[in-house]
């Protein structure tokens, strides 16, 4: 069995005016995440997880931000098409970690939600999907609420 992992890293600006989209959900918040897509940074940092662990380079070389195609599209369905592209070169999804970084709104309460809305774009089941959430205690740009990142680590399996 050959054992891929994969690591990916996005931040998004947090704005008035826009909706707080992470891990395919709303979170009703005062700002929200500036982007081409919906920018949810948890979906995006994932996706990078997935097609670095898979050697297909990264999310803007396949949907790129100078395309009208992928403008405020939803990235659940970024998400969809990245593990068709995984499945179709024989990998399975082993299991995911991931961290939103954020100051506020607290959001342990939809990890749940998140964790089932992503198992099911995925088609996997919700114990291979971890996501957890942590603030930077007032520091930096997280920690000044003027943006959010995600870091996401994945590992894929295949049989030879």
């Amino acid at each position: 069995m050959e054992i891929r992992i994969g690591q990916g890293y996005d931040v998004h600006r947090l704005v008035e005016g826009r909706k707080l989209i992470l891990g395919g959900i709303e979170i009703p918040h005062h700002k929200g995440v500036l982007g081409h897509s919906d920018a949810d940074v948890l979906i995006h940092a994932i996706c990078d997880a997935l097609l670095g662990a898979a050697n297909l380079r990264d999310i803007g070389f396949h949907f790129s931000d100078k395309s009208t195609q992928y403008k405020d599209i939803d990235s659940k369905i970024l998400l969809k098409n990245v593990v068709s592209k995984i499945y179709e070169k024989g990998y399975t999804i082993g299991n995911i970690d991931s961290t939103i970084v954020l100051q506020t709104p607290k959001i342990s309460g939809y990890i749940p939600q998140m964790k089932s809305t992503l198992a099911v774009v995925m088609n996997i089941d919700e114990n291979r999907v971890s996501i957890k959430a942590s603030t930077t205690e007032n520091m930096g740009f997280e920690g000044r609420e003027e943006g959010v990142s995600a870091q996401a680590v994945v590992l894929l399996t295949v049989d030879p």
